[in-house]
């Protein structure tokens, strides 16, 4: 979520209650940064999509509080603190200075096409926790959607691709290696990529998947139609133990006489 509302990379090594502190504060003190669209982009869905509210209700004798109200609380509570340093929230993501006010949009001006395939890529991939966040918390009377299977990270990066790529290819074979073949999530010939799409499911799993995704890369590597390999990973429960250095063992140029092929490999969790 950091990096899709364009705070400067990689993740700082530190544990969740102070990584997100120093991320922002590196983010503040970087000239080339600006700090408060990273600030608004962060904030934006909390800000603007509030929980559907509940009777309050007890439970055994203890009341059980209306999720509305702690949002509220927890609203006002952020409005107070940004108001004391100077700044003011507007709807979409904009935190300016207070008595600024947020220029209007300019009809004409819609959003710029990437200039390559790979900037296409990392902008989807970074931005699907954001993707997410209106399909698991849609309008009362309409059904959320819960993304707890691989398949439906993969529906919903297919659907994210298909109006910039015209050729995807789902769940093509590999060539046999070690007596075997695999099917790749997706092949896009003409880029000659192919983006493979993980979700940790439990621990047991985190432990394996650096494994799994070493076996699929050799598949992939034998394919004449790839010379590009993203791994996608979805890791809601922040079961990875060292998601950067799983990264930084499987990222790079993989070469043998066998084929050679680039690994990039995006981590991400639920956007709240």
């Amino acid at each position: 979520m950091f990096l899709s509302a364009g705070a400067p990379g990689p993740p700082p090594e530190l544990a969740h209650h102070s990584k997100w502190q120093t991320w922002l504060q590196r983010a503040g003190n970087d000239p080339d940064v600006d700090s408060l669209a990273v600030l608004g982009n962060i904030i934006e869905e909390f800000m603007d999509l509030p929980p559907v509210s509940t009777v309050s209700t007890e439970f055994f004798g203890v009341k059980i509080q209306d999720p509305l109200e702690i949002y509220t609380a927890k609203k006002n509570r952020l409005v107070t603190v940004m108001e004391e340093h100077g700044l003011r929230y507007f709807r979409g993501g904009r935190v300016l200075p207070i008595g600024i006010q947020p220029e209007p949009p300019i009809p004409s001006a819609g959003p710029q096409k990437p200039t390559n395939v790979e900037e296409l890529l990392k902008i989807i991939i970074r931005g699907l926790p954001r993707a997410m966040h209106p399909l698991t918390h849609r309008r009362k009377g309409s059904t959320n959607l819960i993304f707890e299977s691989e398949y439906d990270i993969q529906d919903l990066l297919h659907s994210q691709l298909r109006p910039w790529i015209n050729d995807i290819r789902p769940e093509e074979y590999t060539p046999s290696y070690a007596g075997s073949s695999t099917r790749m999530d997706f092949l896009l010939p003409e880029h000659k990529l192919v983006l493979e799409v993980m979700r940790v499911r439990d621990n047991t799993h985190a432990s394996k998947i650096g494994d799994e995704l070493i076996i699929d890369i050799e598949h992939y590597r034998r394919h004449n139609q790839c010379n590009w390999v993203w791994c996608v990973i979805y890791d809601p429960l922040h079961l990875l133990s060292n998601p950067t250095g799983l990264s930084a063992d499987l990222e790079g140029v993989r070469k043998t006489p066998d084929g050679e092929v680039t690994v990039r490999v995006f981590v991400f969790g639920a956007s709240q």
